[in-house]
């Protein structure tokens, strides 16, 4: 039987589920779970949910937390989080609970710009180019008026237009890199709409300006499109306390407060040097931002793929926190672009973003954005805490203990025998299976079947 299909998006629900569980399950129990586990109750609901994507059969969960205690600019938050990987959620709550104490988080936006580009080839001259380009950023500007309409009324729209050349990288081609303020929406479509028009207009430019010779009147677009780089979207959010105020962590550890900051600074000091370490030390910040940029309807995909190239700014890719200790005073800091948004998308659509952001008082794209980089750094801190002192598998392997407890179906009662017995063992998934088949073997009821 070919399992190929034409027409696959036209199939109602029911169709495509069945087509799937005949075609690659092998279970017609797949059918009945994907139709009746995993679908909204709410039939409306779930048609929105539906129109997010194409040839949805079915809603994928995950966990949705809240991070408590989180001090940022002098306002508590309970912040919505939705990843799936353990202890991610506990270490951001750990270091929310632990600077609350100690003056919170400070978070400031240093700039809200996103930027689109036209990609255009044309065969003349690249200073003829640069000669016309007043008259043609004057014609582009007035193309496109009745698009940023609205988004001027609210303060936005197209703040600037350059010329760039990259004749001397590829024969003919020039970019126009517009940049754009879209206030409290993220932008993407009002972006590329823009840019859509602009593309139209510059060929229009050309077939009309007087004076050009015919060989100059051909410009070809290659593309036009928003870019997800965008480094003056801009937020910075810092922790700053007294080395002092470490010292009931530091004798935890056995050590002084002045021995924890300094291999905390070592520790992010390492990240800045060495690019391996690097990559796994971003990781940990984009685990709280990306649970908090998904909890709130906005795309984690775009922020990780901006937070990366701005890492690697300098030409090496870095930490993105960066810390200090002078004068007795520890500071600990994340810069970092968050293009987000608070209305329009999925913010709009998708019911929990919606009660995200009433969670977080509904606050505007700027606001967003310090909370989330108040997550990143929380969630950094927590991670290279861990690492200076008792390791990252402890609290990682106490999530995963539950995780295999649910997987091996253990009861409540042998749940709490594992938790008790693993706390100063290592957890593996044979030696979880092997303590509760011991335990089932050594029960009451175990004796009885004998």
């Amino acid at each position: 039987m070919s399992k190929t299909i034409n027409g696959f998006s036209k199939l109602n629900k029911q169709q495509k589920i069945k087509w799937l569980a005949e075609n690659f399950a092998g279970d017609a129990l797949v059918a009945k779970r994907m139709l009746s586990d995993w679908q909204h109750p709410d039939e409306q609901t779930q048609k929105v949910i539906d129109g997010f994507t194409e040839n949805a059969i079915a809603n994928y969960v995950l966990p949705y937390s809240i991070a408590p205690n989180f001090l940022i600019n002098g306002r508590i938050y309970a912040v919505p989080m939705v990843i799936e990987e353990s202890s991610v959620v506990a270490a951001a709550s750990s270091a929310a609970k632990f600077w609350l104490d100690r003056g919170g988080f400070h978070a400031e936006v240093a700039g809200t710009v996103k930027l689109g580009q036209v990609h255009f080839r044309w065969t003349g001259s690249p200073e003829k180019l640069q000669s016309l380009f007043p008259d043609l950023r004057a014609f582009l500007l007035s193309s496109c008026d009745d698009l940023t309409t609205n988004m001027r009324k609210r303060g936005g729209g197209i703040r600037d237009i350059r010329l760039l050349d990259f004749t001397a990288l590829e024969p003919c081609y020039f970019q126009l890199r517009a940049s754009f303020e879209t206030c409290d929406s993220m932008g993407a479509n009002f972006i590329n709409s823009v840019l859509e028009r602009l593309a139209d207009a510059l060929e229009n430019f050309f077939t009309d300006y007087p004076g050009l010779p015919d060989a100059e009147r051909d410009v070809e677009v290659v593309m036009s499109i928003l870019s997800n780089y965008t480094p003056e979207c801009l937020v910075r959010a810092w922790v700053e306390a007294p080395i002092a105020s470490f010292d009931e962590l530091a004798r935890s550890q056995g050590m002084d407060a002045a021995q924890l900051a300094d291999r905390f600074a070592a520790a992010v000091r390492i990240a800045e040097i060495d690019p391996y370490r690097a990559t796994t030390h971003n990781k940990g910040i984009f685990n709280g931002i990306d649970a908090v940029v998904l909890a709130t309807g906005n795309d984690f995909r775009a922020i990780e793929a901006c937070g990366h190239t701005y890492a690697c700014r300098d030409g090496q890719y870095r930490s993105l926190s960066h810390c200090t200790v002078d004068g007795g005073v520890f500071r600990f800091e994340l810069q970092i672009p968050l293009a987000l948004g608070t209305v329009g998308g999925l913010t709009a659509l998708h019911p929990l973003a919606k009660c995200s952001l009433e969670i977080l008082s509904y606050p505007s794209a700027s606001e967003l954005m310090c909370i989330v980089a108040a997550v990143g750094l929380a969630q950094n801190f927590a991670a290279v805490r861990s690492l200076i002192t008792t390791g990252i598998q402890q609290g990682h392997m106490k999530m995963h203990l539950t995780n295999i407890l649910n997987h091996l179906c253990a009861s409540e009662e042998e749940a709490a025998a594992a938790q008790y017995h693993f706390q100063n063992q290592t957890v593996s998934f044979s030696g979880v299976r092997a303590f509760l088949d011991a335990q089932r073997a050594n029960s009451p009821g175990a004796a009885l079947m004998h």
